[in-house]
């Protein structure tokens, strides 16, 4: 991953420089007495978060480098040449944060005079090399990327089945369980369990693959390609399954890990609460002990996949005289699998069903707990007061996890609107080749392939043992705004079809919406990246 082509090396140092300049020109905003000052901080959010975009723009430009270095081929080359004359332009211009707000090098007090070298990098990003690279997208479409992905041999074997697999069994009946607002199939989960989907990365000793974050990026990306709600369920054991990892005992790994990894119970994160959101250090779910038993009072809400599931990874409040993440116990609270009849017979726990734009396929639920009980035995790690750090230690493999989920909405996002775009004939010829519709397409790939790299070097960085909470929360960032422009964008090529229920586009558009909101909504994001840059 570290490979880099020489004629990078210098504009990168340049906007290193540039970073480094900007984080002090902050630090400088909310210090006081040499400490970060919250209340600071959160005033000056603007330039916090400007910090944030720019500093995941370098690191999506570094990642873009070192895979041209590993990659070649004009299609490869376009969207190097491409990607770093926009990303340049729009570190000099203004990053968009959102639809109307813009990260600006003056938000921060700090200007940028970019060298010969980056002006003729900026310079690279022509109407030409756009129409030339959505030329050839065309000639390759069906392909499971637009250029090389970097990676190795096995996991473009995992990426190859996974994508046969997609196509077979979820594309053909996604659009229909979004319509109908259905659940995924038991069938369909089933085949997951035994393509090892549920114990990708868990160890095998535990009874799973022992694959590393590179493939479970890889398998959540092609599933979500087919339909976000299919790679998604995967995400349900990998944070079941991290949280036990991390912070359980032998005992719990030893009953759980391997029923977890074939799928032999299907978990779900029981974390939010109606009045907290992302604060989920004031939460007020309690948990008070009677002997062997914990038992539970409290409301939850957006809980995915609640009906269905065996387990739930419960955070909840065992120290009564706290108000913040010290008073905070994680539980392994066992639950019955409910019908669509009773979706909720365990004792004690009560739900409705929470009606959404899209992400339909597992649902979500608000629960009620009324005396729900939990086995002692079930607190993980056995002592209490640590679920907050225990549901801590998950977040980098969820934010890599969420950011592969994103390039898979993008990704399908593109090849509905390149198909459209190619059968869709207007003044007598398709509107691919209209420029700005090739414009749409190429901006497309290039993003893509940009929030692909830097999702696969935060899994790399994870690998080998790094900490990556960074890079994860750069790739979660950029992934879901990728995500939604190419769905928005997508849905633009379709013109008056993509508002037409019928058109898959219109579900894909409801798909990407909610990945700037799930597993850290983007402005919380952007605080916690600015937080890290400022040490």
């Amino acid at each position: 991953m570290k490979d880099m082509p020489h004629q990078f090396d210098a504009v990168l140092s340049e906007l290193a420089d540039l970073q480094a300049r900007a984080t002090e020109a902050l630090r400088g905003m909310v210090s006081t007495g040499g400490k970060i000052d919250a209340e600071a901080l959160e005033r000056h959010q603007h330039a916090a978060h400007a910090l944030s975009w720019l500093a995941t723009y370098v690191e999506s430009l570094r990642q873009l480098a070192a895979w041209s270095g590993r990659v070649g081929g004009e299609i490869e080359g376009l969207i190097t040449q491409i990607g770093f004359g926009e990303y340049l332009t729009q570190i000099a211009g203004g990053i968009p944060m959102s639809q109307t707000e813009f990260a600006r090098l003056s938000d921060l007090g700090v200007d940028w005079q970019p060298s010969d070298a980056a002006r003729a990098l900026m310079a690279g990003n022509t109407a030409e090399a756009r129409a030339r690279l959505a030329a050839l997208m065309a000639d390759a479409k069906g392909s499971a990327t637009f250029g090389a992905s970097g990676l190795d041999e096995d996991l473009e074997m995992i990426r190859d089945q996974f994508r046969r697999w997609a196509d077979d069994k979820v594309v053909p009946h996604a659009h229909g369980w979004h319509l109908r607002d259905e659940l995924i199939p038991m069938e369909i989960i089933a085949e997951l369990a035994e393509l090892g989907v549920f114990g990708l990365t868990i160890p095998e000793e535990f009874g799973g693959l022992g694959l590393s974050k590179a493939a479970m990026v890889v398998v959540s990306e092609e599933l979500s390609r087919g339909y976000i709600g299919v790679g998604s369920l995967g995400t349900r054991s990998e944070i079941a399954a991290e949280l036990i990892l991390g912070g359980g005992t032998d005992a719990q790994k030893a009953h759980w890990l391997p029923r977890l990894a074939s799928g032999e119970i299907l978990p779900t994160a029981v974390f939010t609460e109606p009045n907290t959101g992302s604060d989920l250090g004031s939460l007020r779910t309690r948990a008070v002990k009677n002997g062997d038993t914990w038992t539970i009072t409290g409301n939850k809400t957006w809980i995915t996949h609640a009906a269905r599931t065996h387990v739930m990874t419960l955070l909840a409040r065992t120290d009564p005289d706290t108000s913040d993440y010290r008073g905070l116990s994680m539980f392994l609270a066992e639950k019955t699998p409910g019908t669509d009849a009773d979706p909720f017979p365990t004792p004690g726990m009560t739900g409705g069903e929470i009606e959404v734009l899209g992400y339909r396929g597992m649902k979500e639920y608000e629960l009620g707990f009324d005396g729900f009980q939990v086995s002692a035995e079930n607190l993980l790690g056995g002592v209490t007061g640590q679920g907050f750090k225990q549901l801590m230690q998950t977040f980098e493999s969820a934010r890599i996890q969420t950011a592969a989920r994103a390039i898979g909405v993008a990704q399908n996002a593109l090849d509905l609107g390149l198909q459209y775009a190619l059968d869709r004939k207007q003044f007598g010829k398709p509107l691919l080749a209209f420029p700005r519709v090739a414009d749409k397409l190429a901006m497309m790939a290039v993003e893509i392939t940009i929030a692909r790299q830097l999702t696969y070097f935060s899994a790399w960085e994870k690998d080998h043992g790094h900490r990556c909470d960074l890079e994860a929360g750069m790739a979660k960032l950029l992934g879901a705004r990728v995500a939604w422009a190419s769905a928005d964008n997508a849905l633009q090529i379709h013109g008056g079809n993509g508002f037409a229920l019928e058109y898959p586009v219109s579900r894909v558009l409801c798909d990407a919406r909610i990945l700037n909101i799930f597993e850290g909504a983007a402005e919380i994001q952007a605080q916690v990246i600015a937080r890290r840059l400022l040490g």
